[in-house]
């Protein structure tokens, strides 16, 4: 409660600050790419006040909604006089939507904002559907992130070259019943035995599904004696030299999961069922902190904890926020993404009464205050402390290597 205190606080004060400066209204006509390039932080300030903007993302998840809706919107308005509206959308439609806009010419479109990263973002990026780079631009940016972190730099392999501005961060981990388990394992060693001396109480999701396909990247990185695999783009000639302890791995453990193989859950959803109901012991997944509101919830045993594996290591993925090309309110995008990238943003998103997730600001970048303020922060009891976190990151690998492992994993696993 203090620490929402201390933020609102900070907000007030920012919001008086910006009245008086005495911003005059946004302009009606979008500018162009090189005009807002080009305009101060102050000039974009202005122009973007009165705007809405339109941020396009995922709604699946009731906690990131209500953070967006509850938080984010009058923050944004209050400080800067910008109106958002949030369009729950899948990624995938809202870039055909950005290729059909494209294809006609349109220059003038209809989306400010967009939650990417990945395929997605790689794919927009070849399209040219995208305004940049412009992270540079942004103060909260310059300020508090670390602009020479691998996980800005590159996104799943695709150089970002500032057209994505780093806005949450995630890590792999598993998840496992303390009450069952005392010593879960560290290394995929160890899991391996584990699986042998407990059948029948673990498995993952198929390839295909999210989950499983991030399970498998583990596997690659922990069987694999090439480094080029995973700081060189994808090369069919060197994943295929360089798989064969993937599927051996794979195949090694298959009669030990549940239902010895023969069939693997279609969905993290379905790995999270068969936990909950006890029939395996261990489920996963890509946020270190998503079991909290799961046992919150009673979804979860209340024994639930976490943990990575040492060896290989945990695979951090870094989302971010973009701007289309056509985006008709620029410098209000803009600054909606410094305000989603603030010390006081972040550490809201942070709590686990909204989204829980972990942030992508250097902390050590913030004034003391600020930094006590995420310290102070309790996830709670299924999310790992954030050295243990840090140990064990491991970058992602090049986009393609997604859908070659979910057709190579047909062929060698699910089709034996």
């Amino acid at each position: 409660m203090e620490v929402m205190k201390y933020m609102k606080k900070k907000l007030i004060l920012f919001s008086s600050l910006v009245v008086l400066s005495g911003c005059a209204a946004g302009s009606s006509q979008p500018s162009s790419n090189e005009d807002v390039k080009d305009q101060s932080w102050d000039s974009i300030k202005e122009k973007a006040e009165g705007e809405t903007v339109s941020l396009y993302m995922w709604g699946g998840d009731d906690g990131i909604n209500q953070y967006i809706d509850d938080w984010v919107k009058p923050q944004l308005l209050d400080a800067y006089g910008v109106r958002l509206e949030r369009i729950p959308l899948d990624t995938n439609e809202i870039l055909q939507k950005l290729e059909t806009e494209k294809r006609a010419g349109q220059d003038d479109g209809t989306i400010d904002m967009i939650w990417m990263n990945g395929e997605n973002f790689k794919r927009a990026k070849e399209s040219d559907l995208l305004f940049g780079p412009f992270v540079e631009q942004l103060p909260n940016y310059n300020a508090y992130y670390d602009a020479d972190s691998l996980d800005f730099k590159y996104d799943f392999g695709t150089e970002t070259e500032g057209y994505e501005a780093p806005w949450g961060k995630v890590q792999f981990v598993f998840h496992y019943d303390s009450a069952k388990i005392s010593e879960p394992p560290a290394t995929l060693e160890e899991l391996q035995q584990w699986t042998e001396d407990n059948p029948g109480k673990f498995t993952y999701p198929a390839a295909g599904d999210f989950t499983g396909d991030a399970f498998l990247r583990h596997v690659l990185y922990g069987t694999t004696s090439a480094e080029t695999l995973f700081t060189e783009p994808f090369s069919m000639e060197l994943a295929d030299k360089e798989s064969a302890g993937v599927w051996s791995y794979l195949k090694d453990i298959e009669p030990n999961l549940w239902r010895k193989g023969d069939t693997y859950p279609s969905s993290l959803t379905e790995l999270d069922r068969l936990y909950s109901q006890g029939e395996v012991w261990m489920t996963m997944g890509y946020n270190e902190a998503r079991g909290e509101v799961l046992v919150k919830d009673g979804v979860f045993p209340e024994s639930t904890k976490s943990f990575v594996l040492e060896e290989p290591g945990s695979i951090g993925n870094t989302h971010f926020l973009s701007i289309p090309y056509n985006s008709p309110n620029k410098e209000a995008a803009l600054t909606a993404i410094d305000l989603l990238l603030s010390p006081e943003a972040q550490l809201a998103k942070l709590e686990p009464d909204y989204w829980g997730e972990n942030t992508p600001i250097d902390v050590s970048k913030l004034e003391e205050e600020d930094r006590q303020a995420f310290e102070a922060v309790d996830r709670g009891d299924t999310v790992l402390d954030q050295e243990s976190l840090m140990d064990a990151f491991v970058p992602e690998i090049d986009a393609e290597y997604v859908p070659w492992l979910q057709e190579k994993w047909i062929d060698e696993v699910a089709s034996q």
